[in-house]
């Protein structure tokens, strides 16, 4: 009986996505499951050179044709005609982000059609992404486009620090505008549900305010008392454990001693900030030694974990990258794959 498999898109191949596949395929990591790089298979053998793994491929076209071998990555081509020629590490090219694409496309549709198990997405950059076409801002909105989910959330994980957001990409003009109960309440119920998910049996979910101090009663704005509130008084009605709204000053230090299981934060930066304090690591010359973290869509019909990082064009095609992230976001995926119910 095959193994539960995960795939592994490649990400835009200017970038470190083969790289760090290869570093993290050559790791210690659990070989009772089943890993399927989707993309190309030059692409992927210029990561195993870059990376000076020891490591063979199998192109194939369908899962079918994996094979379960120690030491060898299997590919799942999507764009045969790639010009590996062309490439160059650093650059933003639309040949990249069509690769990209694709490969994304492909393992969503593996995923939807339960051919796998789980989605690992490398990292892309969002201009080549755009120069191809691809009109998302980024992966997870093209994940919940594709598999036409209306209520997810992008949760980003760290050690026991977990972050819900309400609004991501976008300006924060907007995200002001968005912050309405019944966006707030949808991620909640993400939140909550992630958290079950992850193996935790009764979730407490911090929700955040949106201003300094969380509003102070209205003195400083009054999204948390029309909108945040509310939100959070519905989810305790239904049996959510959500307490707030709370300012995100003092909460996070909460959360990392364990007070609460999940975050529910308002935008983009009021998130991202403390995980990636927390995560990225910088040698003195400000040069990045090590990335941690996860970035995971909940609220959709299918697993999918990135790395909580880009592409590192600076690193890319020098044999310096960190495959941390990667590894985390294959451990997520098995998790989240082994408490997954029927």
């Amino acid at each position: 009986m095959m193994n539960k498999k995960i795939a592994i898109t490649i990400g835009d191949p200017s970038g470190i996505g083969s790289e760090i596949i290869a570093k993290a395929l050559s790791d210690n990591i659990d070989q009772s499951f089943h890993y399927i790089v989707v993309g190309s298979e030059k692409v992927m053998l210029e990561g195993i050179r870059i990376a000076k793994a020891n490591l063979n491929t199998n192109k194939i076209y369908s899962i079918d044709q994996s094979i379960d071998k120690y030491g060898t990555i299997n590919v799942l081509e999507v764009f045969d005609d790639f010009d590996i020629r062309k490439l160059e590490y650093g650059k933003i090219q639309t040949q990249s982000g069509l690769l990209a694409g694709k490969s994304i496309e492909k393992a969503i549709a593996l995923a939807v059609n339960g051919e796998v198990d789980a989605v690992v997405t490398a990292p892309i950059n969002k201009e080549s992404f755009k120069l191809a076409g691809y009109p998302y801002p980024g992966h997870t909105e093209m994940f919940a486009d594709l598999t036409h989910t209306k209520d997810y959330s992008m949760i980003l994980m760290h050690g026991n620090l977990r972050v819900a957001h309400v609004t991501t990409h976008v300006s924060m003009e907007n995200a002001v505008k968005m912050i309405v109960k019944e966006r707030v309440l949808k991620t909640i119920k993400v939140a909550n549900n992630a958290c079950i998910n992850l193996g935790i049996e009764k979730p407490v979910i911090a929700v955040l305010g949106l201003n300094p101090h969380a509003g102070e009663n209205g003195l400083f704005g009054r999204q948390e008392i029309e909108e945040i509130l509310p939100a959070i008084n519905e989810a305790q009605n239904i049996g959510i454990n959500a307490i707030g709204p709370l300012p995100g000053d003092t909460a996070f230090p909460k959360a990392l001693s364990g007070m609460y299981d999940c975050m529910v934060v308002m935008y983009h930066d009021q998130g991202h900030i403390p995980v990636k304090l927390l995560g990225f690591s910088l040698n003195k010359n400000g040069i990045w030694e090590e990335v941690k973290g996860v970035n995971i869509s909940f609220g959709m019909p299918i697993i999918r974990v990135s790395v909580d990082h880009g592409t590192a064009f600076g690193k890319a095609g020098k044999g310096t990258a960190n495959a941390s992230s990667l590894l985390n976001a294959i451990e997520v995926a098995i998790l989240l794959i082994n408490n997954k119910k029927d």
